[in-house]
Parts: structure tokens; sequence; C-alpha cells
């Protein structure tokens, strides 16, 4: 962002404030200044009118002219295809000394005496106006003959460059530079409310009108010039020569001109384009083909905050002219153009960044140039479409202030900062603060962001040093502990042979939902996704593990075995920490113990890997709800008696994608995993017996319901079970044989044969009765 100081001094009175704290002053509010160049005319430059020119009477492209410098008429000859009679010129008069060391001295040309140089803008060290001599005129001041043109404001100016952060779209323009100065230097704004004097104008109402059937989140203002003996005054054109600025047109200067003065976004059309001379225009706004919100009269003329057809364009130097003042919330536009994006011109940078909302001042800024500076007639009133805007309330106490800035600031003071920043305060209840951010900080949404606004007002260095405080307190915070318990199974992943693997927290939507994952909501989804790969946040591990796995093949590795530790988000962005697993291929690494040829990784197996690791659980059979998984190898996990994830074999037809061979996944939520101080139990000191028990079941009961029936009937000397054996056959038909091995063991006595009868006994009655068990 370029600015002048004498450009700022229009908005805010700097008279008395030197170029060097106005720089200090930028930089400790934020807008950190990355250059400052002086603009200064030599002395003996002065305002010259010419009032005679005529051709050289030796050469065709060089004219004698005479010009008046007050006290005198000099001579001067000139090669300039723009010199003329009847213009006020910069002449460098005899001993001026131009940049570059040029020291004007009496000269004759082709015979002729030549007593100075009549400039352009270039030679007296200013940004480059186009070919021809620099032409003055009254935009700059009152022309005094004679006098030198550094005694103008605008040729004895500080051009500073600063360098914004993206989100400070606030002050990408001058109202808005000096609006952050009002803040810091405790003196009030030259706002420019012009009076929209309605007396003797036709209604804008005559010539057109604006229809639409949508609800837009954007405001439109529209007014109508009919242009007249316009052309571009020497303040506009100096200084959109200064800030690297092009135009194409006198309206095209106004309105950029304009633009950055106030920061609305302006655009002009031709009136032609929604009507005629004889036919109301009619302005019609809907939702395009893409979505945006777009501005048709004839034909679609543009996209609200994005672009402007070509062909739209104002480009005559006379007419009516239909001028739009916009302004569309940058996250609302930066979001559609991240879910599709279409070309855009350059007010797109001011629009994603965030546009000066006060769209009225913006257009009648423009309108009191167009009449200041040429014979232009401004129509009276305007055409709006507002939308409603809920301001963001954010409440601190009087405390809070002092608690982050280390500081205590005073209330009044904090109240001015606010002001004076344009933030609505309430009166203050108690030490209740109640803020009300306005429409242009769209970046202010939190408590250190109010901070971050009162610190840098304050000045960081007026916060005075304080050696740094130990306090003891309790260390062990949900913080820490979360960190512990993370690292304590990254730790027993890696000794259980896992390599750990990290990847980001984004997914590629498309790849995620292919296989049935559910991704974040669209309206809660990135605005701004790092590449078109990593376009949603990921709502599992798996996916990232497999692609890695997939990378490992692909470089010819036997065994595969990976671990992450991460976040997860579901459809409302909420956030829960995982880990995961993936197992692939060979067992362990070729050797003389399996004859160079490992066994491949099966079930049981990976099983156990996860338990090495996770401790006991139990696992349960259910249908998976996406495609990764094998739909007949594939269980959930239960750690005490609380579901934690699943662990399955990757289906085949995605194991033959990936180029993968046998692979196993587990994915757990962390939270379920056991961390917690763990403490010795009593045991019993009698030895422990040992019973097994084989019945014929039916084939279609699922063990867990057995087991729910056993633990029923479990007396208490049963201190475990498990199967050890499952068998079937053609002779059985529909039944199965089943072996359960029962562990049982008194903290009193030493077991007896009818102890340990009564409870098998016990047992098989309930299975039985319940699932119409009977004994092998």
């Amino acid at each position: 962002m370029i600015v002048t100081k004498n450009w700022l001094n229009e908005w805010i009175d700097l008279t008395d404030v030197s170029t060097e704290l106005l720089l200090k002053t930028l930089n400790s509010i934020g807008l950190e200044v990355d250059r400052h160049d002086a603009i200064h005319v030599a002395d003996g430059v002065v305002v010259g009118f010419v009032e005679k020119c005529e051709k050289h009477p030796d050469a065709d492209k060089l004219n004698v002219c005479q010009v008046n410098v007050g006290k005198e008429v000099r001579q001067i000859v000139c090669g300039a295809s723009n010199v003329r009679e009847g213009i006020h010129i910069a002449l460098a008069t005899v001993g001026a000394e131009l940049p570059g060391g040029l020291k004007i001295k009496e000269a004759k040309l082709r015979g002729v005496d030549s007593h100075g140089m009549i400039c352009s803008a270039k030679e007296i060290g200013l940004p480059s106006m186009g070919e021809g001599i620099m032409i003055l005129d009254a935009s700059i001041g009152e022309l005094v003959l004679g006098q030198n043109l550094n005694q103008y404001g605008l040729f004895n100016d500080d051009v500073i460059e600063i360098e914004l952060t993206a989100n400070r779209g606030d002050c990408l323009s001058i109202h808005g530079v000096a609006r952050d100065l009002r803040a810091a230097l405790s003196r009030p704004l030259r706002e420019k409310n012009v009076k929209d004097d309605q007396e003797g104008r036709l209604g804008i109402g005559r010539i057109l009108q604006l229809q639409h059937t949508e609800t837009f989140n954007a405001a439109l203002l529209f007014g109508a010039v009919e242009v007249k003996e316009l052309s571009v005054p020497l303040i506009i054109s100096l200084r959109l020569a200064i800030i690297e600025e092009v135009y194409t047109t006198a309206v095209d200067a106004v309105l950029k001109y304009a633009t950055q003065s106030t920061g609305v976004i302006l655009r002009a059309y031709p009136f032609e384009k929604f009507g005629d001379v004889e036919n109301k225009g009619i302005i019609t706004l809907e939702t395009d083909e893409n979505g945006y919100a777009a501005l048709y009269g004839k034909e679609k003329l543009s996209v609200i905050g994005v672009s402007q057809e070509k062909e739209a364009h104002f480009g005559a130097n006379e007419g009516l002219a239909v001028i739009e003042a916009s302004y569309i919330a940058p996250d609302v536009v930066s979001q559609k153009m991240g879910e599709k994006k279409v070309p855009s011109c350059p007010h797109y940078y001011r629009t994603s960044r965030g546009s000066e909302p006060s769209i009225e001042m913006g257009i009648r800024y423009a309108a009191e140039l167009f009449e200041k500076y040429s014979s232009s007639q401004v129509y009276g009133g305007n055409i709006e479409l507002t939308s409603s805007y809920e301001p963001r309330i954010i409440s601190m106490v009087e405390a809070e202030f002092e608690s982050f800035i280390g500081l205590k600031i005073d209330k009044t003071r904090i109240t001015q900062i606010f002001k004076n920043l344009g933030l609505d305060i309430g009166k203050p209840k108690g030490s209740t603060f109640a803020i009300s951010v306005p429409k242009f900080r769209h970046d202010i949404v939190n408590k250190q962001d109010i901070i971050e606004e009162v610190v840098r007002i304050v000045g960081i260095d007026n916060i005075p040093s304080k050696p740094l405080v130990f306090a003891e307190a309790n260390q062990m915070s949900d913080d820490l502990a979360e960190y512990r318990k993370t690292r304590l199974y990254r730790h027993r992943a890696a000794q259980s042979g896992f390599y750990e693997s990290v990847h980001f927290v984004f997914n590629e939507r498309v790849q995620v939902e292919k296989f049935g994952f559910v991704c974040t909501e669209a309206s809660k989804e990135l605005l701004n996704p790092i590449t078109a790969t990593f376009d949603t946040l990921r709502p599992t591990l798996l996916m990232g593990l497999l692609n890695s796995a997939s990378a490992n093949v692909k470089v010819n590795q036997k065994k595969i075995a990976l671990f992450e530790t991460g976040m997860v988000f579901n459809t409302d962005r909420q956030e829960s920490k995982h880990i995961g697993f993936i197992v692939s291929g060979a067992m362990e690494s070729e050797k003389i113990a399996n004859a160079g040829k490992p066994a491949v990784i099966d079930f049981a197996s990976f099983t156990k890997l996860i338990a090495d690791v996770c401790g006991s659980f139990e696992l349960v059979s259910h249908t998976p709800t996406h495609s990764l998984a094998h739909p007949y190898v594939c269980a959930k996990v239960f750690i005490n008696g609380a579901e934690a994830g699943e662990l399955f074999r990757l289906h085949p037809q995605v194991e033959e994608e990936f180029d993968l061979p046998q692979t196993f996944m587990c994915e757990l939520k962390m939270d379920t995993l056991p961390y917690a101080l763990i403490e010795a139990q009593p045991y019993s000191k009698y030895q422990a017996s040992y019973r097994d028990l084989s019945v014929i079941i039916s084939k279609e009961v699922r063990y867990e319901t057995i087991k729910a029936v056993i633990e029923k009937h479990s007396s208490a000397q049963v201190r475990r079970f498990y199967p050890v054996d499952r068998y079937v056959s053609e002779s059985l038909g529909e039944q199965m044989s089943l072996t359960l091995r029962f562990v049982l063991q008194s903290d009193e006595k030493t077991l007896e044969e009818e102890d340990i009868n009564a409870a098998m006994e016990w047992i098989l009655s309930g299975l039985r009765d319940e699932l119409g068990a009977g004994l092998r």
C-alpha cells in the first residue's frame, strides 16, 4: 500500500507531524514501513505560463516559446509535442540543478537563444506521466507565476510504502491508514462526508431502476454522471503515477483515485448497457451460472466484487455513465472463489481482503471529483441495495486487559482508543466493556484481537519490561497428561516394530468420499486450501497411512508397519485425537530363521501387534461403514467396555488399487486407551484350576451372546474364560462344537472337585436354558 504524507493530510491533520515521527508511528501501530522516498523538486524550478509558441525557424520539431515567470518573460526552445500557448508549465530556470546532476545553463539551439528548460515530470524527479512536458493546473493550488514548485505540497512530499498483512484490508486506502493514525496520534479524522445537494439536479430514478428477486449478502449503490469536458487533473495523474496505478480514460482515472482515497470499490458502466435515451435503464441483479452475485443490463456486465466484463467498461471521453459502489464481505467472496474459481480483475484483491463498507462516502467523493474537475452533471440521489449486518460483540472485563498486557491502562484511555479506531463501545457497566466490531474490521474476532489493537496503539515500546516471574504450579495439566499419554503410546508402537508416519491434517475430499468417509460440512470447510489435493480436514488417519504404505511398496519395501497419532475432524469440524496402524506384506524381515521367506501378516498376528501397543481389548464383529474394510474380516474394538475403533483387513480391491499385498489396518480413539496409575490388586495364594467345557450350539449364535450368558451365570470362582476351539462339519449340520477354557480360583481355599463341578454345571445350565446348547 503506497501513501503520501500530503495525501494523508487531506484526511487527518499532519501539518505539525514530522516525517520521522510519522514513519515511527506507522511502524509502531503495525503498519510496517517498507520504503520511504522524499519528493522535493529542486529550487529554481518554477511555475511558468506559455504566452506565445512558434515553430523554430530552422528545426521542424522545435518550438520557440515566450514563457512568463512573473517578473519577466523568457525565451525557451522546447521540443515537446504537447507544448502550446495558454498553458502553465514547470520551468527550470538557469542555475537550477535537476536530478542526475543536470545543471541548467544559457544555451543556443539551432541559432536561437534559450534561457531555461520546460520540463517533463521525469526530468524534475517525479514519476513519468507519459510523453511530453508536465502541464500544471489549479488542482495543485493557486498558480503563482515564478513561484518554486517545491512550495506546493504535491511537489514537496513523502512517499511511503506500507507492508500490510493480508487481514488488514481496512488499510488499503488513504482513508483507512488515516483512520489508524487517528487512534495513534489522538487527533480527529477529516471525514469526507460530501453533502448530496439535490437542488437543480435530475433524479436518477428518471433514467434508472434496480430489480432483483433474491437476497444477496452484498451492498450496492448506483449513481449517474453525464460526463462532459473531463480531463485528468495534475493532482490525480501524478498521485496515480506515484502509486503505480495505470488508467485508460479520464473516468477510469477519477474512479481509481477515489478508490485509493476512500477504499470503496467503484466502477463505471456506459448507460447504453442498461437502456437508451427513450427507455429507462434496468439494472438486474441475480445469481450467475457459477453461483456468484452478478450484474446484468442487456447482457452480463460484472460479478460483484470479482470482475467486470471488458465491453462493460466506460471507455468514452464523454457520455452518460452509471457509477457503481459495492461492498461484499471478504469471507463470502473468498469462500465462493475457493468453491469455484472464476476470472477476476484487480478489484478482487481489495474485495477479498476487505474493502471499505461506507459505500455512500465513496460514491459521493467520486461525484465531487467529477463536478470539481469538469462540466459533468451528477444526477440526484442513488439507487441502493443494502444487506443487514449484525455487529460482532466482544465482552471483556477491565482486569483482562492488565492480565494480557502486563500493564494497567486507564479505563478512559482504553475507551478513547476504541473510539478512535472506530470500534463502538457501550457505556462500561462496572468493569465490563461491550465492544461492537465495525463492518470494516472483519479481522477482529476474539479477545486476543482486541488486546492487539490496544497494544499497538499504546505502543509496544511504551509497555515497561518486567522480570520473568516463576511461580511453581501444578504441572499436571490436562494438556501435559495428554502429551505424556500420546508419547507413551508412540513409544510402545515404535517398540513393537512400527515406524511413525506424519501427515498433514488435510485430505483430498474426492478420495476420502470415494471410500465412504464423511467430510466436514461445506459451510464449515476450508476457504483457501493449500493445494487442490488438500481441500478438506481429514475425517480419518487411514487415508494418509494407506497412501504412505502405497508409496513404500513402490520403492520395493517388503515389510511395511506404520502408525500415526493426530487429530481428525467430524462433520461439524470438531476435532478428536486418534491413533492409526497399518501393516502390509511380511510379518518380519527376511532372515535365517524364516529361510528368507517370512510369513505374510494375518488377522491374528496383526491383532497381537495392536495388543502389544494398546493393551488388552475385545473384538466384536460388525459391518463396516466405509469401503476400505473387508466386509468379512472386520471387527469393532472395545476397551474396558467402551467402543474404541475398528480393526480390519483392507478390501482386496483396495489392495489391488494401491498395489499392496495383504494388508491390515486399525484406528482407535486416544481417549479410550488406558492411561492411569496402575494399582496393585490382591491375588490368591491358592492354586488355580483349569476346566474345558465343550458344547454343541447353533452356528448362528455370536460369541458375544455366549459370553454374556456365561458372565451372567458365573460364580465368583470363575476368574476368566476364553474360547480355544471351534469345530464344524457336515455331520453337525447347522450346529458347531465350541470348546471354552475356564480358569477357576478362590481367595479362601483350594477349590475341590465338587466346587468346580458346581460352578461348571451352573454355566452349562445357563447355556442350555437360554441358548439351547448341549454338552458334547
